[in-house]
């Protein structure tokens, strides 16, 4: 467990993605089996304990600490693994932590009532970095700027095996992942994954500038909507069918609707969408379905999701990925033809002649259908993992600005828990100020520190480790739509919204009212 802190400690402490790489492909080259594997699972988010919770650890600690010291170190620290490394109060000499898959078996087969115990036990025996590691161990939640991506990347680095290669067998392999690394060190053949059980790497596209369409022949290039849901991509094989998301986490168990009906064999990429009879509503509709981890009858019957699908990697168990896109286009509509589904539906093809024509259906569809723009494919291209040059591109459309109201600031996490830097905006209603959405990017690391002066000059109550502010200071805030939502007091979501200017010359007084609120409202 020691080399496992100390990697953790390093990994949150440096912000240098080359040194993240570097000591993520050491600690795999150098610990044996299986610590090494558990540790991949920890870092991908692939290991859970079913009842080692936030609150356990919390009360845990509250029988040994003051619970108002608790609280007021808590809001100061802003992380709960930091927090409680600093304040356990007891320290046993001349211990050591069990290994790594020690821990993890002791926390599968540990009972609850037990575990507080246990915890307690551990956590007086180790050195405060492992106490953090601890935390960070049993609750999953790291923070410590590391993608299941990037810890896919340190394996590559560690073994000249190609990313790609690596994604492609990642679904089909558990952890302690033993078989992966015989492959990755040479020891064995590659793991054996039929292309019906395992995720496929998914073909990203690239941002359009304004300079690329002089350069590029609309002839070469066909266009479709940007549809407003999560890409996903759909393996169906004889008698199953997985559904997984843009980063490869396995979702099919929250969208049981799609998986139980889908019909045929073959790899589909498209979007998961929700509404009746392939009418798609909006993304805030859709996110009460996302991280679930099972549907409500309610809302299979509300919010019934289906897929709306644009490629096809594979034709049953024919791999066509190296087919030109109008090829792969044709099976697809093959596919479609001769499988009937209720729901999965073929993205529309845009026709257009030239690039003037497809500027003006983009600004139609964002204005008349809350469409989030357009993405452009080249006929010819093959289906490449990753994000290629020159072979799809996204035209999102213009982003829509209001000036808000900063009103509530939170701690971050991380690297920013020393920093008040979540931030709740509104606008007015009448004299009162009603929240709109919640933002956290967009600002550099000195407006940052900015920020985090003003708030801290300028609060006027605190809700644990949340402060209210003078209703003082505008953001000009960036989104890319607006949807009524029941959810909010102000009857109004934002989609992505970001920091986009802070507004230091801007009275209050003159920001944005609900009422202006409803142009983007009913423009989606």
């Amino acid at each position: 467990m020691k080399r496992f802190a100390q990697l953790l400690e390093l990994l949150a402490l440096t912000p240098s993605r080359t040194r993240k790489l570097n000591a993520m492909a050491t600690y795999f080259r150098e610990t044996p089996d299986p610590d090494r594997g558990f540790a991949l699972a920890v870092l991908t988010g692939a290991l859970s304990f079913r009842n080692v919770k936030p609150a356990l650890l919390r009360d845990t600690v509250l029988r040994e600490v003051d619970p108002v010291l608790f609280g007021m170190s808590y809001d100061y620290v802003g992380d709960l693994g930091e927090t409680i490394a600093l304040i356990w109060p007891h320290r046993e000499t001349g211990g050591e932590l069990p290994s790594l898959t020690d821990l993890i078996e002791l926390f599968n087969t540990t009972s609850k009532s037990e575990l507080p115990n246990l915890i307690g036990a551990l956590l007086t025996k180790a050195e405060i970095h492992e106490r953090w590691a601890l935390v960070k161990l049993a609750t999953g939640a790291l923070r410590i700027g590391v993608s299941a991506r990037l810890a896919k990347t340190a394996l590559a680095e560690m073994s000249g095996v190609e990313l790609q290669a690596i994604e492609e067998v990642w679904h089909g392999v558990m952890p302690p992942y033993a078989e992966l690394f015989a492959w990755l060190e040479g020891k064995a053949e590659r793991p054996d994954i039929d292309h019906a059980a395992r995720f496929h790497p998914l073909m990203l596209s690239n941002p359009i500038e304004e300079a690329d369409f002089g350069k590029l022949d609309p002839k070469e290039f066909s266009a479709e909507w940007k549809w407003d849901g999560i890409r996903v991509q759909l393996v169906l094989g004889k008698g199953t069918a997985s559904l997984f998301s843009r980063t490869g986490d396995d979702i099919a168990a929250a969208f049981p609707d799609v998986v139980e009906n889908a019909m045929g064999q073959g790899v589909l990429d498209g979007e998961l969408l929700v509404g009746h009879d392939f009418d798609a509503r909006s993304f805030n509709d859709l996110q009460q379905r996302l991280n679930r981890k099972v549907a409500t009858q309610k809302q299979l019957a509300e919010l019934p999701a289906f897929v709306r699908v644009y490629d096809m990697l594979f034709d049953g168990d024919e791999d066509i990925r190296a087919l030109s896109w109008e090829e792969r286009r044709g099976r697809l509509e093959a596919w479609f033809a001769r499988t009937p589904q209720t729901r999965l539906d073929l993205s529309e093809v845009l026709p257009f002649a030239d690039w003037d024509e497809l500027a003006a259906l983009r600004r139609q569809g964002a204005d008349e259908h809350g469409h989030e723009g357009v993405m452009i494919k080249l006929r010819s291209s093959p289906y490449v993992p990753g994000r290629p040059k020159g072979y799809w591109f996204k035209w999102k459309r213009d982003p829509n600005v209001v000036d808000a109201i900063l009103m509530y600031a939170q701690r971050g996490h991380g690297k920013r828990s020393s920093y008040y830097s979540d931030y709740t905006f509104g606008v007015w209603k009448g004299n009162e100020i009603v929240p709109i959405g919640k933002a956290y990017f967009g600002f550099t690391d000195e407006e940052l520190k900015q920020l985090d002066r003003w708030i801290r000059a300028n609060t006027v109550g605190s809700f644990g480790p949340v402060r209210e502010v003078k209703k003082e200071l505008v953001f000009e805030v960036a989104f890319d739509s607006a949807q009524v939502s029941g959810r909010h007091k102000s009857g109004v979501a934002l989609r992505f919204p970001r920091i986009n200017r802070i507004r230091w010359d801007k009275p209050a007084n003159e920001a944005a009212t609900l009422e202006d609120m409803a142009v983007f409202v009913g423009a989606t």
